[in-house]
């Protein structure tokens, strides 16, 4: 089954929405790194269910502009349209392959995987695999899959002593046919609550809206 793995935010600048959000909500967040290839940075809040908060933004324009990646090209459309906040989030796979053959059976029309790594503090390198569903950004927005190399803990990149007790049980999503989200993947809805699908470590609630939001208890 999937996980939720993190939920993608962006503002004018990042780093001081990061520490407002930390006030506000009690919690703490670190610098996580630099993506050269992409042009961004990022800053993380970890959670005690293996999920995260990540606030990433742009440091070089013209290379984040040329990117292909679909999240950096949807990073670049939300701030030129001052869409700010919560604008997309990831599911946590150990089994991409599998996913990908599910796509070209399917006939699911996909980017990827795309490559990422980040150098941690310590000096060791972070890997990871990224699968996009392909969706028009400035209408809709589809989840992305990921997947984490060998130097990742097994839920991913968090370490136990920053992580904060609080807990992403819920996200509020919509803006898709949830039958269509629920092909893509391979979800099935709880049995008394036909409009929420199960994760491992959270629920995602479709509730008709564009808007991402999500429940932080």
């Amino acid at each position: 089954m999937l996980a939720l793995d993190h939920i993608v935010l962006t503002g004018k600048n990042v780093e001081e929405s990061s520490t407002k959000y930390g006030r506000r909500f009690a919690i703490k967040a670190i610098k996580g790194g630099e993506h050269e290839e992409w042009g961004t940075y990022n800053y993380l809040a970890y959670f005690s269910n293996d999920s995260y908060i990540e606030w990433l933004g742009i440091q070089d324009s013209q290379i984040a502009n040329n990117s292909n990646n679909p999240l950096i090209q949807h990073l670049v459309y939300a701030l030129e349209n001052d869409v700010f906040g919560p604008f997309q989030f990831a599911l946590r796979t150990n089994e991409m392959d599998n996913y990908i053959n599910h796509f070209k059976e399917k006939n699911i029309p996909f980017h990827g995987p795309f490559l990422g790594q980040r150098e941690r503090p310590d000096g060791t390198i972070l890997t990871w695999r990224m699968l996009f569903p392909v969706y028009d950004y400035t209408k809709e927005m589809l989840p992305f899959l990921i997947e984490w190399g060998p130097n990742a803990s097994p839920n991913g990149p968090s370490a136990k002593s920053l992580s904060n007790p609080q807990a992403i049980m819920n996200l509020h999503y919509g803006g898709v046919d949830k039958e269509q989200f629920k092909h893509i993947y391979q979800l099935k809805p709880k049995r008394l609550i036909k409009n929420q699908f199960s994760l491992q470590n959270s629920k995602i609630t479709f509730n008709g809206e564009q808007i991402l939001k999500f429940d932080l208890v």
